[in-house]
């Protein structure tokens, strides 16, 4: 499996700006193939044209992640939310495009817990079915504007704590399937998946041919192969449904657990990860490999 294999841009920075074009050429020093960057704001200030061209020069290429609240949910029961998410979501496709992105994953159908603010609440069934219908509803519509821009949706369930719309892969392929578009796939997140899954194996192959991006996390968030995530069982897996697509590591827990210290927050990085993002990348591309063999 030649899958490439990418690092977040939080590993290393938030927010990106244009003083961190250097972080591609550093990405690939340590041998990572792209940068996964959050969607910026159009307040950033970024240009663009430049983030790509510092991209290419490195000979890396981007994935997007998007970035939702509570006023960008097309599945919300508020309509000016639901205008609001896909309002934003056509706003990433031209982000996309002028970066020659190919994805823009994430929990593209909105509904944020915590990190918006907003606390789990029970849901009748006909609430739950007109969530479902909006989420579908957007997603139809904005899938052919997604293919239209060279751009697929790579739609990733979350844990139960940070959303209450879509947390299995069940979900998720049963959304993906109702929209039933090339401009929609699958992100599945081993981080996620190691809380919500009853096998992770199990949903990578339910998610088949759906699956265009994938996050290899360890439940801990560190870096891959310091926890407990049955690595051989996910790439054999992945293997097993043909998964060719990119292969890309969030691991920024940082080596502190002083008590009371907020893990769920993102801290930037107080020592050189350098020897460590080198392991990680080696070991997901030895996994990768070695999924192959069977003997």
């Amino acid at each position: 499996m030649k899958n490439p294999v990418g690092i977040i841009s939080m590993q290393f920075v938030r927010p990106f700006t244009m003083g961190d074009l250097g972080l591609f050429e550093h990405a690939r020093k340590l041998g990572f193939d792209f940068v996964e960057l959050l969607v910026p704001e159009r307040e950033d200030g970024l240009d663009l044209a430049a983030v790509r061209a510092a991209a290419d020069a490195a000979g890396q290429f981007i994935v997007l992640a998007a970035r939702v609240n509570a006023g960008r949910s097309i599945a919300s029961l508020d309509a000016d939310a639901r205008r609001g998410g896909e309002e934003y979501l056509r706003y990433t496709f031209e982000v996309a495009n002028a970066l020659g992105a190919r994805i823009v994953g994430g929990p593209v159908y909105g509904e944020p817990l915590v990190f918006s603010g907003r606390a789990p609440q029970a849901m009748s069934a006909e609430q739950m079915r007109r969530r479902r219908d909006h989420c579908v509803e957007g997603l139809s519509r904005l899938a052919p504007l997604a293919s239209a821009a060279g751009v697929v949706m790579a739609l990733e369930p979350l844990n139960r704590f940070e959303t209450d719309m879509i947390s299995t892969t069940r979900q998720a392929v049963e959304v993906a399937s109702l929209v039933d578009q090339p401009g929609l796939g699958l992100l599945l997140d081993t981080f996620h998946m190691n809380m919500e899954e009853r096998s992770i194996a199990d949903a990578i192959r339910e998610a088949g041919s759906w699956l265009v991006h994938f996050q290899a996390n360890e439940n801990h968030r560190g870096f891959p192969g310091t926890g407990h995530i049955d690595w051989t069982a996910v790439m054999r897996a992945l293997f097993d449904v043909g998964y060719n697509g990119p292969v890309s590591l969030e691991p920024f827990r940082r080596n502190d657990d002083r008590a009371g210290l907020p893990i769920a927050f993102w801290r930037p990085p107080e020592e050189d990860e350098g020897d460590r993002l080198r392991a990680a990348a080696s070991f997901v591309r030895s996994q990768l490999t070695m999924a192959e063999y069977r003997q």
